[in-house]
Order: C-alpha cells, then structure tokens, then sequence
C-alpha cells in the first residue's frame, strides 16, 4: 500500500508542479512586459549626427508656451493650398469637407467635433490656439505633432482661417453672429 500511495503522490504532484510553475511571476513575462506606446509620452532626442527628415521637432514642450506663439507661416495661396491637402488627409474624417463636424468618424462620437466654420473660430480664435490644439489635441481630438511638421500645421491653421470658409460666407457668419449677440438682450 506503501508503494501505490508514493506513486499516487509523484502522479500527482508532477501534474500539478507545471501549474505552480506558471504561476511564479516570471512566468508571465511576455503578458506583463514593459512596452512604449506611439501615443505615451514625449518623443526620445534624436541620436547625435542624426540628420532631421522635414524639419525639426516643435520645440515647445506644452500648451502654455504654445500660446505665445506667433504664426511664422504667411497665409499665401501656396500656403492655404498645403494646408487644404494636409486637411483633407487629417481633419476630414471628422470635421468633414465642409468643417462642421460631421465627418464620417465626428458622426460616431458621442461629442460633435468642433464647428470650424463657426464665428469664434473664423474671427476670434487666435492662430497659435489652433495651432496648440492640432499639436497637442483635445479632449477628443488625438494630437498631430508626430505626424505634421510645425510648418505642415501651420499650413492648417491658414487655411482653417483663410480658406475653409469662402469670404461670403465668412461675412455672412459674422453677420449672424452680430445679429446674434443684438438679439441676446432682447426678449
């Protein structure tokens, strides 16, 4: 009987001793392994005598210091005429052609996009904080600043500000929202 239960023994403890085995914490570590993410965190320096691909890095670090910017891009036809292809590439999916915010993608969130035709952004809405906000992004807006040059989403910002919105429609916006803002006090 001896005999029988020590080998019912080793049976059983060499069918279990894998599992105790998986359950060390070094057996886990392809699941749990340390891991950088392409939206985590600020881009690495590139390595010395590296030579830079379409311009330098933006060299402001967050939204304050991107406030004080002053738009170095013109708003030349050239310009505008980027800006509309890095738009279409970027933007449309949810601010659409049209820069209402109901572009295929904008439609699915539980938040419209931001109107970009509106008033504040046509006429209040300085150039740096559109800027900051394609740089940096919003609460549901991802950040372009890996994927555009400085220069790139400056040419954004012109034409979000000087070619989105056709000038009669720009008046005609402004118009509104004067007519607005009359009607306001008024009941």
């Amino acid at each position: 009987m001896k005999k029988g239960h020590l080998i019912t023994l080793i049976v059983l403890s060499s069918a279990l001793t894998p599992s105790l085995v998986m359950a060390w914490p070094w057996s886990r570590d392809f699941m749990n392994q340390p891991s950088i993410k392409p939206q985590e965190g600020e881009m690495p320096p590139a390595p010395k005598r590296s030579v830079p691909v379409g311009g330098y890095p933006t060299q402001i670090k967050d939204r304050l210091r991107a406030y004080r910017l002053a738009n170095p891009v013109a708003a030349s036809a050239e310009s505008i005429a980027r800006g509309k292809q890095f738009y279409t590439i970027f933007c449309t999916p949810c601010h659409a052609d049209s820069g209402k915010g109901d572009g295929p993608v904008g439609k699915k969130f539980p938040v419209q996009p931001m109107d970009l035709t509106n008033h504040f952004i046509q006429n209040e809405a300085f150039d740096n904080w559109i800027f900051t906000n394609i740089t940096f992004g919003g609460r549901l807006m991802p950040s372009y600043r890996n994927d555009l040059t400085p220069e790139e989403r400056w040419d954004v910002v012109n034409y979000v500000k000087h070619g989105l919105v056709p000038s009669s429609d720009q008046a005609s916006t402004q118009q509104t929202a004067q007519q607005k803002g009359d009607n306001d006090g008024v009941r």
